[in-house]
């Protein structure tokens, strides 16, 4: 009988210190300045977009952000691509992402906050030509670190953070290492 009431304790417990914390969720929207690194691609970022929700959960001082984003990636190919990767001469690519960044948060102050964490990002769609070539040239998955400052301005929400990809999303396989690189500015509002 004592065992049965553990799990019960514990629930409760669990419970009640989740009602102790605060919670809020709320929409966001941005621009994304990226670009692929690796010698196939230029050494330039280029404009995009992102959106999506967000949850915050935590206390006075430390929080945790999970959050799920679509982002849109352009970027443009190096003159070397088309040659070294027999697609047909592509010069543009548009990648789009979901992405889950988890974040912790450390409020500086009521209005500033730093945030850091990992994102997993899984695509959701590439350029047609890519396809057409017979090769997905990228990887269906990605992993990067963020890193960031939050303006909580009463409900509205303005950031800055750096995405910095740390796996390979080069599918293709000829020696090159591609990364996703991204800083992402916006705003959201939570409710």
């Amino acid at each position: 009988m004592k065992t049965k009431l553990i799990p019960f304790a514990i629930l409760l417990f669990m419970s009640s210190s989740l009602l102790a914390q605060k919670f809020s969720f709320g929409v966001k929207a941005g621009a994304n300045l990226s670009k692929i690194s690796g010698k196939s691609f230029k050494d330039e970022f280029a404009f995009g977009y992102h959106a999506g929700v967000f949850a915050s959960i935590g206390g006075d001082k430390f929080y945790v952000q999970p959050e799920v984003i679509f982002n849109q990636v352009n970027t443009d190919t190096a003159t070397s691509f088309s040659q070294v990767y027999q697609f047909n001469k592509i010069n543009s690519i548009q990648l789009q992402y979901l992405s889950v960044p988890v974040l912790l948060g450390y409020k500086l102050n009521k209005i500033i906050s730093l945030q850091a964490g990992p994102q997993f990002g899984i695509i959701l769609d590439q350029n047609k030509d890519l396809l057409q070539n017979g090769k997905d040239a990228f990887k269906s998955g990605n992993f990067s670190v963020v890193g960031g400052v939050q303006l909580n301005l009463l409900k509205l929400r303005v950031y800055g953070r750096y995405v910095g990809g740390i796996t390979n999303i080069d599918n293709v396989g000829n020696n090159d290492s591609w990364k996703l690189n991204s800083f992402q500015i916006g705003v959201g509002f939570a409710f």
